[in-house]
């Protein structure tokens, strides 16, 4: 199964791209859409937005939302929950609550059982660092995990001509942001060339499925992650880099976390 995922600058195409997917036979436990905003917010903007083909607008507002947790978690329902780091986030279906759970957020014992159960498979969990830093720039998410190539091809299709920017490109957008102050945090005056190997353990560490526990805990996968990246390289200075961009990912994520508490 492959994700491919869409970073739309407005919700209103993102919507679209939604639409239209659904309207080419994506059905709605294989795409989720994935935007920032409260409860009342989502009633608003959400309410003309059909979850399934079947399904007329305002079944948004029909559905209702909760924060913490979902409504009759159905393929086409829609949640509201507080993801660490972000703030609220609304998402669509299944899917949508596998996504959110996996970043963090609470969606409830039974749901969640239900999520693991049918969403494990192809969840893009080293992409979700990407989606968040999007929602926190006002963007929305739409992902869709694709059983097949015609399925695939139909997803990028669709949110090719809605706009949409790749997940690679907007990692790589992400990136440009810190890179500066990631320069300048650097001891010694190698960062150019150590940059490749420092990004890739920055990013390891933002790993949804590691990057909550302690040290201690992701140690052990920190070190495999680090000899695969070696073995990809032979010869190639990466563990130093790799290590420090590892601790400041790790510090990184904390201090998003500690910002959206004191906000809240």
């Amino acid at each position: 199964m492959e994700a491919i995922t869409g970073v739309f600058q407005t919700k209103a195409d993102a919507e679209q791209a939604l639409r239209e997917a659904h309207a080419a036979g994506i059905t709605s436990d294989k795409i989720t859409l994935l935007t920032s905003g409260t409860a009342d917010q989502v009633e608003k903007e959400m309410q003309s937005v059909p979850v399934d083909t079947t399904e007329q607008p305002g079944m948004g507002k029909a559905i209702g939302a909760l924060i913490g947790g979902g409504v009759g978690l159905t393929g086409g329902s829609l949640l509201v929950a507080l993801i660490p780091g972000v703030g609220p986030v609304t998402a669509l279906g299944l899917l949508g609550a596998a996504i959110l759970g996996a970043a963090g957020a609470t969606v409830g014992a039974v749901e969640g059982g239900r999520v693991e159960e049918n969403m494990s498979k192809g969840l893009p969990e080293d992409e979700i660092f990407v989606y968040e830093d999007a929602l926190r720039q006002g963007r929305s998410v739409v992902v869709g995990l694709a059983d097949n190539e015609n399925d695939a091809s139909t997803i990028r299709r669709v949110f090719s001509a809605r706009g949409a920017e790749s997940v690679d490109a907007a990692r790589d957008q992400w990136w440009i942001g810190l890179r500066s102050a990631e320069e300048n945090h650097y001891p010694g005056k190698t960062f150019s060339e150590d940059e490749k190997f420092y990004r890739i353990g920055f990013q390891a560490a933002l790993h949804a499925r590691t990057r909550c526990m302690e040290f201690d805990q992701v140690s052990a996968e920190m070190d495999a992650t680090l000899e695969d990246v070696e073995k990809q390289y032979p010869g190639e200075k990466v563990e130093e880099p790799f290590t420090r961009g590892y601790q400041r990912g790790r510090e990184y994520y904390q201090r998003l976390c500690d910002e959206s508490q004191k906000a809240a």
